[in-house]
């Protein structure tokens, strides 16, 4: 098959382009940096035609609530007009687990907006919401540091390895639409403070966690971040991830 992945030269796509083509699919990536831009539409119908799927695993270049909704819905609604046009037959989109339930965050509520988007759109579609990546924490942890605190809230996360997102993004792309959602997670839950324990057990720099409630960007988030008993369980633990 024809897969275009859009967002293909970032973490997770440039992982999910390596195990399409491995699998001996013709795997495009799409990125202003190979002349496609999804907020304008410029490049999508020469990159699509003759595409069978089209992965989206893009991401809004801001964080803040106005910005990222104007990117995630305006992206795509482009990519589905351009795979309507093109004959896509299939839409597979990477968002979060628990995305819905977080009314309070704009980043959160423009991933839900976009979800809708590709719901509305008129091609058959998969969506893999997946938990927060490993490689997020000790960004996370540095956003949160204060002189040699790395003051976290106890939010419990189920994380996971790019890796497994990146695989599971791949398997429901040589796949059949499921019209639905797929969750997956890693396969321990941490607080966040536990989480950057063990980060600084493992590489130890001289900071030490200090638990507060109210710091860094998870504070005040309910704690829906985990998924139920129904998420799909990646292999790879948090520990061993470090080792590496």
């Amino acid at each position: 098959m024809k897969i275009v992945v859009v967002g293909g030269t970032g973490l997770i796509g440039s992982q999910v382009i390596a195990l399409l083509r491995e699998s001996g699919h013709e795997a495009v990536p799409a990125a202003p940096s190979t002349g496609v831009d999804t907020l304008t539409g410029e490049g999508l119908a020469e990159v699509l035609k003759g595409a069978d799927v089209v992965v989206d695993v893009s991401n809004s270049p801001s964080f803040d609530a106005g910005p990222a909704l104007d990117f995630f819905t305006r992206s795509a609604r482009n990519v589905i007009a351009a795979e309507k046009e093109a004959g896509v037959r299939h839409h597979v989109t990477l968002s979060i687990v628990g995305v819905d339930q977080v009314p309070d965050y704009g980043y959160y509520l423009a991933k839900a907006a976009q979800e809708q988007a590709v719901r509305d759109g008129g091609v058959p579609y998969s969506i893999v919401r997946a938990t927060q990546f490993f490689e997020f924490i000790a960004p996370v942890m540095d956003m949160a540091t204060e002189g040699s605190q790395v003051r976290l809230p106890s939010l419990p996360l189920r994380p996971m390895a790019s890796a497994d997102v990146a695989a599971a993004v791949a398997e429901a792309a040589q796949g059949e639409p499921s019209n639905g959602v797929r969750n997956v997670a890693g396969p321990e839950i941490h607080g966040l403070d536990r989480l950057g324990e063990i980060t600084l057990a493992a590489k130890p720099d001289g900071r030490t966690v200090v638990t507060d409630e109210s710091a860094s960007l998870f504070a005040g988030m309910p704690d829906v971040l985990t998924g139920d008993d129904t998420v799909h369980v990646a292999a790879t633990r948090y520990e061993d991830w470090l080792k590496h």
